[in-house]
């Protein structure tokens, strides 16, 4: 027999129906940025490259990734990805909190995705990790697992070019955080803004129909903060 809490479970995570995407290249220093802007909000982070380091130490593969060892690396890569997409796809269907953890190189991929959660009902926001091309190979340098040079500033260049289109997509939910080993503080108001936009009401009518329908399918008669 259910609990009451067992119940309550998914609809009373914190921040359902909320969605944050990541975007920076090699060594911008998006996991950081994250591990000190959204700890505490409970959201599901979603992301290949934590599965895909996994599998590929697991398998005794160089996190330098040479070239000689590019075939099994891409079977792992394809398997990380696989594992990922059924997580994200288990999130989704609870309509749990989420990061979406890439480069931002591809604005269309990106975009489709944003707009797929938005007509399910979530609130779309995006983080974007802004640091100069300088540090980014430095960092990407001193990485376990490094992007060759070549694909790191190209990978640079692409987020880069798309900064102002994410801009227009996400609008008032788009943060920008300068992260260039600057001495000023600026995690704490970007946390301030985070926590702010996750505190916003949802007032998509998807999301509330969802939500009605989860409480009567459940026998729960109090909605979930947010709603």
């Amino acid at each position: 027999m259910k609990t009451y809490q067992d119940l309550q479970e998914g609809l009373n995570d914190p921040n359902i129906f909320k969605a944050i995407f990541l975007a920076g290249g090699p060594g911008s220093g998006k996991s950081y940025v994250v591990g000190q802007t959204t700890g505490g909000t409970g959201l599901v982070t979603i992301n290949s490259d934590d599965a895909f380091e996994v599998m590929l130490k697991k398998a005794g593969l160089d996190a330098k990734m040479p070239k000689s060892e590019e075939e099994p690396r891409d079977a792992i890569r394809n398997r990380a990805k696989k594992v990922t997409a059924e997580r994200k796809g288990n999130a989704i269907e609870g309509r749990l909190g989420l990061i979406i953890d890439g480069t931002g190189r591809e604005y269309d991929k990106i975009v489709k995705q944003s707009v797929q959660l938005q007509q399910l009902g979530y609130d779309t926001h995006m983080i974007f990790v802004n640091t100069s091309l300088d540090t980014a190979l430095l960092r990407n340098s001193k990485r376990d697992r490094t992007v060759p040079e070549p694909i790191a500033i190209k990978s640079w260049k692409d987020v880069q070019s798309n900064i102002g289109k994410f801009s227009q997509h996400f609008r008032q939910s788009f943060i920008v955080v300068d992260n260039n080993d600057s001495k000023e503080d600026v995690m704490t108001p970007v946390f301030k803004q985070i926590k702010s936009l996750l505190k916003k009401k949802v007032n998509s009518s998807r999301a509330s129909a969802w939500i009605e329908m989860e409480m009567k399918r459940r026998g729960i008669t109090k909605k979930p903060k947010g709603f």
